[in-house]
C-alpha cells in the first residue's frame, strides 16, 4: 500500500474541515519543534506540554484565520509563543531587577565555539530568571520589538530593555563560567 503524499496546502484545507487525520499529521509534523519553543519559555516539562496542547487546540480552532501569508510553521509558532506568554501571565510572574554581575573577564569564543553545543546554550538560557528568559527569547530568538514585548507582557518598554540587558549580562557570566570549566577540564 503506497502512502499518498499530501501538500501543506491540502493538509491545511483538510484541517479547516476538522479532519482528525490531517490534524494529527500537522501535530506530528510540528509538535517536537514547538515543544522546544515551549521549553525555552517554561522551565517545567509539564507546563511546556500543557502550553503545547493548548496552542494546538487554538491552531485547529483558528485555522480558518490562516491566510497563507508567511509560513504555516511560523503561524503555528506565533500561537505557541502567545500560549506560553498566557501561561506566564497567569502565573503572575514578576519582572524583578537583580544586580547584574560586573564582568572582568572577556570571552574566548574560540574555546566556546568548539566545545559548546546548542543544548548547552539552552541549559544556560534555562538558568536565567523567568522574566529575563522570557524577554530574551522574545527579543533575541523570536524577533519581537521592545514595544511588542511590552504589550505582550503588559510591562513598560524600559522594563523590557532592562530585562534584556540583564539577561545578556547574566548569559555572558554563565558563558565565562562555562569557558573556565572547559579550560579546567582540558588542563586537569
Amino acid at each position: 500500500m503506497q502512502r499518498q503524499l499530501i501538500t501543506e496546502e491540502q493538509l491545511i484545507r483538510q484541517c479547516q474541515k476538522a479532519d482528525r487525520k490531517a490534524q494529527k499529521m500537522v501535530y506530528d509534523k510540528y509538535a517536537s519543534k514547538m515543544l522546544a519553543v515551549c521549553k525555552r519559555y517554561l522551565r517545567r516539562q509539564d507546563e511546556a506540554e500543557d502550553a503545547l496542547l493548548q496552542a494546538f487546540l487554538k491552531v485547529f480552532q483558528k485555522i480558518d484565520l490562516y491566510k497563507a501569508q508567511g509560513s504555516f510553521e511560523g503561524w503555528i509558532r506565533r500561537i505557541v509563543v502567545n500560549e506560553c506568554l498566557n501561561m506566564i501571565r497567569s502565573q503572575k510572574m514578576l519582572f524583578v531587577d537583580i544586580e547584574a554581575p560586573q564582568l572582568s573577564q572577556t570571552l574566548d569564543y574560540e574555546t566556546l565555539n568548539t566545545q559548546l553545543e546548542a543544548k548547552d546554550l539552552l541549559n544556560l538560557l534555562e538558568k536565567l530568571p523567568a522574566g529575563y528568559r522570557t524577554v530574551f527569547n522574545l527579543y533575541a530568538i523570536e524577533g519581537y520589538s521592545h514595544q511588542e514585548i511590552a504589550e505582550s507582557l503588559q510591562i513598560s518598554e524600559g522594563t523590557s530593555k532592562s530585562q534584556l540587558s540583564r539577561a545578556r549580562q547574566l548569559l555572558q557570566k554563565y558563558l565565562i563560567e562555562t569557558e573556565n570549566a572547559l579550560k579546567n577540564q582540558q588542563h586537569g
